[in-house]
């Protein structure tokens, strides 16, 4: 993955400051709020949803068992059809592959389909580093690129933006990327989207190259797909000359079959409605119809990595839906930009160390960005269990690190700083294989009652860090052993 976040502050210092803007919580309490609620009145219209649920959870799974063979067919099938299929091993190579394409094009600007993939590689700024310049087209992600700033959402990258201060962006910013704003532009949406539409009308008729994700790739006949709200997407997959996409090898779905599982799943989840606006697919080119040149670039990227975690590996089925982010009570509060990464919430503080691995002090933060509560598994349309995932990679970042494969041998790299952590869990390990040294322990703790629970506010010593963000429970009067002793004492006597 691009490190285009390099130097940012792991997740606590992060949501520490993003906890202090009132206006920004509000922003996001608001949204998410509203775009939960209206998710959960669109599932409760199927009968069947934890069918469907189970369905695409199962689909994914045998994919992601027999990935080689849906890339072969994938490829087989977009060559046939006319496309040219390119192999990216990392973020650098897909940018160096994608640039390359568009200078041998003789163009100097691209326009774009809204893409996580091309968040997560960072292809913008690469292109701008080779003199290209790329449009973003969707409205929120034209809202972010205008205000120089970072998406903070998966489906809606401007969350943390209010109407008034879109209305300021592109007061100031439009008329330096084109079609300025209209003078007594106001803070309506019907307005803001309009003067968006003017905006982007010019660009979409100019453009020679467009670049694209894909939501999903069917192997058996090689056609992508993407779903999406305004048909900003359907101008840029259709006008330009040439298309390129950029497709992480996750999205692939065996059949047409198996995609209409998702095409049901997918709308709800992230729009809450019952299919999308608009739904555009394309295989290959046709003469006198669309691009005359289409190209496939498959993204790998820490994927393969991914895929080799047995537990981890349930993330890659996530069909970026965000109905995960809208529940999670820590998004709610910190935002997206906490994350430091393309995917933020739930999804993206267990994908993002698989991809990047956990050695990075940011990345090794994102597991511990969670309560833990299984909201985001209850709403999650493939089942992805993230937080069994989260649990699982706590225990990567204390035990070693990054998987890494050499042939058929999986080894794990060392982290360090958290040797005081591991004699800890080995000392209760002893401990709990010793029952008179348990007891020993708990008659020893018991002491604490004799403190005042207003006088207990901070444990001692490395447990500090726990008790600074939390508060210590009451201590009970007695311990359970001498309450369950005195109990059955009781109960005996009644008998």
């Amino acid at each position: 993955m691009s490190r285009t976040d390099l130097g940012m502050p792991a997740f606590p210092r992060a949501a520490e400051r993003a906890t202090r803007d009132q206006r920004l919580r509000g922003n996001l309490r608001h949204a998410t709020h509203t775009i939960r609620a209206k998710r959960a009145t669109a599932v409760a219209e199927l009968d069947d949803w934890q069918r469907l649920r189970a369905a695409g959870a199962a689909v994914k799974n045998r994919t992601l068992r027999h990935l080689d063979h849906y890339l072969l067919q994938a490829e087989a099938a977009v060559t046939e059809a006319g496309g040219t299929v390119h192999w990216a091993a990392d973020a650098a190579e897909a940018n160096r592959i994608v640039a390359g394409l568009v200078k041998r094009t003789g163009e100097r600007e691209v326009v774009k389909v809204k893409s996580m993939a091309t968040q997560e590689t960072g292809l913008n700024a690469a292109l701008e580093a080779e003199g290209i310049r790329a449009y973003e087209t969707d409205l929120a992600e034209l809202i972010v690129q205008l205000g120089h700033d970072r998406p903070s959402h998966i489906l809606v990258p401007a969350i943390h933006r209010n109407r008034g201060e879109i209305r300021d962006i592109f007061r100031r910013e439009m008329a330096a990327w084109g079609r300025p704003a209209p003078e007594a532009l106001g803070d309506d949406p019907a307005e803001l989207a309009e003067a968006a539409r003017l905006h982007l009308r010019e660009k979409f008729l100019r453009a020679k190259v467009g670049v694209s994700g894909a939501n999903f790739l069917v192997a058996e006949t090689g056609t992508l797909v993407v779903l999406e709200s305004e048909g900003n997407g359907r101008m840029c997959l259709t006008l330009p000359d040439t298309l390129i996409s950029v497709v992480g090898i996750e999205k692939i779905v065996p059949t047409w079959r198996d995609l209409e599982v998702f095409l049901q799943l997918l709308p709800r989840s992230s729009t809450a409605e019952r299919m999308n606006p608009y739904t555009t697919t394309w295989t290959g080119t046709t003469d006198g119809d669309g691009p005359r040149a289409f190209h496939l670039v498959l993204l790998d990227n820490g994927r393969t990595d991914a895929l080799a975690d047995t537990v981890g590996r349930q993330a890659l089925r996530c069909i970026r839906c965000s109905a995960c982010l809208n529940v999670c009570p820590v998004y709610e509060r910190a935002g997206g930009h906490a994350y430091g990464s393309a995917y933020p919430g739930p999804i993206g503080a267990i994908l993002t160390p698989q991809l990047r691995g956990v050695t990075d002090p940011l990345d090794a933060s994102l597991p511990y960005a969670s309560s833990l509560c299984g909201a985001c598994y209850e709403v999650c349309p493939v089942a992805i269990d993230i937080p069994e995932v989260l649990v699982h990679l706590r225990e990567r970042v204390v035990e070693g690190g990054r998987v890494t494969r050499h042939g058929a041998r999986v080894t794990i790299k060392p982290a360090k700083g958290h040797a005081a952590e591991r004699a800890a869990m080995r000392a209760a390990r002893w401990t709990f294989d010793h029952p008179r040294a348990l007891r020993a322990g708990e008659r020893l703790a018991s002491r604490t009652r004799r403190l005042h629970p207003s006088r207990l506010r901070v444990l001692p010593g490395p447990a500090r860090a726990w008790s600074d963000s939390r508060d210590l429970p009451a201590v009970p009067p007695e311990p359970f052993r001498d309450w369950w002793a005195r109990h059955r004492a009781a109960k005996g006597e009644r008998e």
